[in-house]
């Protein structure tokens, strides 16, 4: 069985692989993809030799749905994501299954067992319904419920509102959990800021932080100098860039 892997998250693409290779040694990874643009290359291309889509919802650049707005594809598809709003709206697309990530084996297993099972049944002229992918893809998302994080050769996961912290170093983000724990993640304070994070609970203070407002112990002013000291162990206080201390203050009083 050859599949593709559409996801923007790396730790989520090496999870799947691995369960796909605990599940199935014959299953083939073709390829992993991270955008809507180089999938719909990709699958345009190569449907012949395709049997199988893990699709994510939500990319890089733009909902996954968007693929089917710009080729001519009806191969069976599995949708993974942290929305669970999209649920619904999924199966309505002929997918085989939909699994909310972080995935589980056991889940995997059957959606897996599903497909094989359906396999001989599958049209592959079934058409693709235009008005639900506009619909979605015009539709407001939710935030995102929960990150993958990487623990050595383990990956784990961790609810969003057990995050007290993202905070970006050179490129590299990680989030601090409630108690006190720091994890990588593949997201940048960027996409977490305009895309994944709700902003009534989080605010980016500065270029190297976002905080979760449940974290906050207190903050400090001194003249145009405003300090966060949160409820976990930091080492220094965090300072909010001087062009967002209004908007923060706005942000505290709701």
């Amino acid at each position: 069985m050859n599949v593709v892997i559409v996801e923007d998250e790396q730790l989520a693409v090496e999870r799947l692989e691995q369960l796909l290779r605990d599940i199935d040694p014959t299953i083939q990874v073709l390829t992993s993809i991270d955008t809507v643009k180089e999938a719909a290359a990709f699958l345009s291309s190569h449907k012949d030799n395709i049997d199988l889509v893990f699709l994510d919802i939500q990319l890089a650049d733009g909902k996954s749905f968007e693929i089917f707005t710009k080729i001519d594809f009806n191969k069976p598809v599995i949708f993974t994501t942290a929305y669970d709003q999209f649920a619904i709206q999924a199966f309505k697309l002929n997918s085989i299954d939909y699994l909310l990530k972080p995935i589980l084996y056991d889940e995997l297993q059957a959606a897996i067992n599903k497909f094989k099972g359906l396999k001989s049944s599958i049209n592959d002229a079934s058409p693709i319904n235009q008005q639900v992918i506009l619909d979605l893809i015009n539709g407001k998302s939710t935030y995102k419920q929960r990150f993958l994080v990487k623990m050595g050769t383990r990956i784990q996961y961790r609810n969003t509102t057990d995050v007290s912290l993202f905070y970006a170093e050179d490129k590299i983000c990680h989030l601090f959990t409630s108690d006190g724990k720091k994890y990588l993640i593949d997201h940048t304070l960027e996409v977490l800021e305009n895309d994944l994070l709700d902003p009534k609970l989080f605010f980016r203070v500065s270029r190297q932080a976002i905080v979760n407002i449940n974290a906050i112990k207190e903050a400090r002013t001194d003249f145009n100098r405003m300090e966060i000291l949160l409820n976990i162990p930091l080492g220094d206080n965090l300072v909010v860039s001087r062009s967002r201390v209004k908007e923060f203050k706005d942000w505290l009083n709701g």
